[in-house]
C-alpha cells in the first residue's frame, strides 16, 4: 500500500536550509504568521521531496518565528525518510488514523492571525485547518513561495540546461517516426518512448499535432493519418531525475509542403521568436517581451492566429511564474527562466510553433534549446 514519490536527485542539506530560511522571512514579509505546504512542487523545493496528498493531511508548516514542522501520518513518513530533516532544523510530528492532524497544526502554530496555504491543497484540508484555525484569516501561499522560485540558482539552471539538452536529443530524432501513413499516436508513442531513453524519468506531454490538427496549440494525439505535405507541431517535455522540466516544440514539414504560404508564412514566426529571445535581458519586462513577438507577428497580418501568451516560466511545474505575457510589468532578472514560444494557428489548415526555454543573465538571456528553429523538411 506503499504511495512514496520516487527516489530522486535532491539538493544538499545547506541549500534546503537556506530555502526555509529564505521563506520564514517571505511568509514574515508578507505578513502571514505560517506557511502551509502541501505535498507538490513547493515541498520538493523547500525539503527536496515532493511526497504525496492523499485524504489524509501532510503539510510543512513553516512558522515566519519558530521551528519548521513536517505533519504527517506516520504510514506515509517512510516515504520522507531521505529528507534531512535534523540538518534542515525540520521536527517530524507523525499522527495516526483516529488523531485529529488539524488540531496538530492547530497546537503548533497558537493563534495565528494569517496562514498562507499553498495553492493546490485539496478543499478537504483547506476548509478542516480554517476550522482548526479558529479566527485565522487563510491567504494563498504561492504569491509567497514563487518570489523565491522564480529565481533559479546555479544548480537550478545546470538541472534546466541538462533537461533541455536531453529533450533536443528526442527532436533530433523525430524524422525516425514521422512519415506518411503513420498515425499521431503511433509517432507519439516513439516519441514517449524516446523521452525516457533522453534521459528523462517519464513524458509530461507529447503533442503531435499534424496538419489542420496543428491549428490547435494544446492538441495532443489522435488516429489522424499523417499525410505527404502535412505541416506538423511536435511539442514535447518532461522531468529529468532532478525534478526540473524540459519543454521544446519544433515543426516539421512532411516532404515538401502541400501549402504555398507556409515557408512564408513560417518565415514570420521564425523571425517573432528570435526576436523575442533577443529581447530578454534583465530590467526588460515580461510584457516587452511579448510584444517583441507578437508585434512582428501582427504587423504581417498574422495577430489574429497568436492565440496564446509568448511564454511562462519553467523549473519543478512545466508552468510556472513569470509568465510573458501582455500587462506583466515584472522586471526580468538573472535566473529567470521561461519558455519563449509564439506561434501561428490557422483552423481547418495548419498551425506552427517554435519554442525554446530561456534563462536570463546577466546581460542577457541563454536559449536552453539548441536544435534548428528553420521549417524541418523530412523525407516524405
Amino acid at each position: 500500500m506503499s504511495r512514496r514519490s520516487l527516489h530522486t536527485p535532491a539538493p544538499d542539506a545547506a541549500s534546503l536550509r537556506a530555502r526555509l530560511d529564505r521563506a520564514r522571512k517571505a511568509a514574515a514579509d508578507a505578513g502571514a504568521d505560517a506557511l502551509l505546504i502541501a505535498p507538490g512542487s513547493d515541498l520538493r523545493y523547500l525539503i527536496g521531496q515532493a511526497g504525496g496528498s492523499f485524504e489524509r493531511l501532510t503539510t510543512l508548516v513553516v512558522p515566519a518565528d519558530g521551528t519548521p514542522a513536517l505533519v504527517v501520518p506516520k504510514l506515509e513518513a517512510p516515504g520522507y525518510s531521505d529528507v534531512p530533516t535534523g540538518e534542515l532544523g525540520v521536527e517530524v510530528l507523525t499522527w495516526v488514523d483516529g488523531e485529529d492532524p488539524y488540531r496538530l497544526v492547530a497546537n503548533r502554530l497558537g493563534k495565528p492571525g494569517r496562514v498562507a496555504v499553498s495553492d493546490f491543497t485539496p478543499a478537504l484540508h483547506v476548509l478542516a485547518l480554517r476550522d482548526a484555525l479558529t479566527g485565522a484569516e487563510q491567504t494563498l501561499a504561492g504569491p509567497v513561495v514563487r518570489e523565491l522560485r522564480m529565481r533559479k540558482d546555479a544548480a537550478e539552471i545546470e538541472a534546466l540546461r541538462k533537461a533541455g539538452a536531453a529533450i533536443d536529443r528526442v527532436h533530433a530524432r523525430v524524422g525516425e517516426w514521422l512519415k506518411p501513413g503513420r498515425t499521431e499516436a503511433e509517432v507519439g508513442a516513439d516519441i514517449t518512448a524516446a523521452i525516457v531513453e533522453e534521459g528523462h524519468t517519464h513524458a509530461d506531454f507529447v503533442i503531435v499535432g499534424s496538419g489542420p490538427n496543428g491549428a490547435s496549440p494544446h492538441h495532443d494525439v489522435s488516429d489522424r493519418v499523417i499525410e505527404a505535405g502535412d505541416i506538423v507541431v511536435v511539442d514535447i517535455g518532461g522531468p529529468i531525475p532532478e525534478g526540473y522540466n524540459s519543454d521544446s516544440t519544433r515543426t516539421y514539414a512532411v516532404g515538401e509542403p502541400r501549402d504555398p504560404d507556409v515557408l512564408e508564412t513560417y518565415a514570420v514566426l521564425q523571425r517573432a521568436q528570435r526576436a523575442a529571445v533577443e529581447a530578454v535581458r534583465p530590467g526588460a519586462t515580461a510584457a516587452q517581451i511579448d510584444a517583441a513577438a507578437r508585434d512582428i507577428i501582427a504587423e504581417a497580418g498574422f495577430g489574429e492566429y497568436f492565440i496564446h501568451r509568448t511564454g511562462h516560466g519553467i523549473g519543478l511545474d512545466v508552468h510556472e511564474e513569470p509568465y510573458i505575457i501582455g500587462g506583466n510589468e515584472l522586471p526580468l532578472e538573472p535566473g529567470m527562466a521561461f519558455s519563449v514560444e509564439p506561434g501561428i494557428y490557422q483552423p481547418g489548415r495548419w498551425g506552427a510553433r517554435i519554442e525554446d526555454i530561456v534563462v536570463v543573465t546577466a546581460d542577457g538571456g541563454e536559449a536552453l534549446n539548441t536544435r534548428p528553429h528553420e521549417l524541418i523538411v523530412l523525407a516524405s
